[in-house]
């Protein structure tokens, strides 16, 4: 089975911070926009949904600016 979005688990660095506010933060911070897990019900708490409908270029992108993140 195939899907356009990937669920992800939060790096365990931002757990404490919870699936909101990792959200918000790589939004203010990386320009990239993921669902926090929690908008998906309790159970969804501690990751991200990631949506692979960009084109390649775009989501090649997110990647990157997602590791800068990571990486300050």
């Amino acid at each position: 089975m195939a899907s356009m979005f990937v669920w992800a688990p939060l790096p365990k660095k931002y757990k404490k911070m919870g699936s909101m506010k990792f959200a918000k933060n790589l939004m203010i911070n990386a320009d990239v926009a993921v669902a926090p897990g929690l908008a998906f019900g309790k159970g969804g708490e501690g990751f991200v949904r990631i949506g692979l409908v960009e084109n390649t270029q775009r989501i090649r992108q997110a990647a990157k600016n997602i590791k800068r993140y990571f990486n300050t």
